[in-house]
């Protein structure tokens, strides 16, 4: 059963309301009888996993540059350099 909380228009009292979700909501003050509306809150979210950070995003792409690196590395140290491979 969820719990709602209120806050009166007139006096500023806030109160607590354990209800059903069917329930009517709680529509005056304990204290002075005014109307009273329902106060929300920000909801905490977390993000956790892979893909939430710009730095996650295009992985297959730095892979594919990361193993060619590899390979030009491995041709210069075997003595195999190409003409692509080459820098000037």
């Amino acid at each position: 059963m969820p719990i709602y909380e209120y806050r009166c228009l007139k006096c500023g009292h806030q109160f607590e309301k354990l209800q059903n979700i069917t329930d009517r909501p709680v529509r005056r003050c304990e204290k002075c009888g005014e109307r009273v509306t329902r106060v929300f809150h920000p909801v905490a979210i977390h993000f956790k996993g892979s893909g939430f950070y710009s730095t996650d995003y295009g992985k297959k792409g730095r892979s594919r540059e990361s193993s060619r690196d590899k390979t030009v590395n491995k041709e210069k140290k075997s003595g195999k350099e190409t003409a692509s491979t080459k820098t000037d």
